[in-house]
């Protein structure tokens, strides 16, 4: 599994930005294409400065680290979409987890505005399943089945990560909120790496 370390701030606005207009909504061709649809979910939705309670440094270091490992998400989906002739349910994936991790990024940031704690993380810390700016530029130079072949095998890399990271937050986190949408991101993510694996199977 891939690690990259983020090293200042102003990467993590980066791609934060990368992310800032995903707003669509895909055709959720794949089970577990739903994320925030739960029950936990919905309590999570709230945006307000004492959303869920009290916070901790986990609930702290979750949302820092989530949101640029969605970010990096949503990235790659955009690399996919605008390739040409793909298998439209490749398609339909990207367009899938731009829809369900945007939105995420948003309330996050907006958790740590209202905790008054950074948008980033002081000194270098390696988050699992991010690519590397290698893996990156394979994907983009790639086309048609390679391409699609590839996103796959890095997005179930990458979800293993968010999972692993999310597992963290479930254990150690305080704020109810932050908590739901770690649980919401476990289960939402086991069900779509399951459902990329299928996918790839049959490519």
């Amino acid at each position: 599994m891939k690690k990259l370390t983020i090293h200042s701030a102003a990467a993590i606005a980066a791609l934060i930005a990368l992310a800032g207009c995903a707003t669509g909504i895909g055709s959720s061709p794949l089970p577990g294409m739903n994320h925030g649809t739960s029950g936990a979910s919905t309590t999570a939705g709230g945006h307000g400065p004492a959303d869920g309670g009290r916070h901790n440094s986990a609930d702290t270091m979750f949302a820092q680290m989530m949101i640029p490992h969605h970010a990096q998400a949503v990235d790659m989906s955009d690399t996919m979409l605008a390739k040409t002739a793909l298998d439209p349910r490749i398609t339909a994936l990207a367009k899938d987890i731009k829809a369900a991790q945007g939105p995420e990024i948003t309330k996050m940031t907006t958790w740590l505005a209202g905790w008054g704690e950074p948008a980033a993380m002081a000194g270098n810390h390696a988050m699992d399943g991010m690519m590397t700016a290698d893996d990156l530029g394979k994907l983009t130079a790639a086309q048609g089945i390679e391409a699609s072949k590839l996103f796959l095998a890095q997005m179930v890399a990458h979800h293993e990560g968010a999972v692993k990271m999310a597992r963290t937050e479930v254990t150690g986190g305080k704020n109810a909120h932050a908590v739901d949408l770690a649980k919401d991101i476990i289960a939402a993510q086991e069900s779509e790496i399951k459902s990329m694996k299928d996918l790839l199977a049959t490519l």
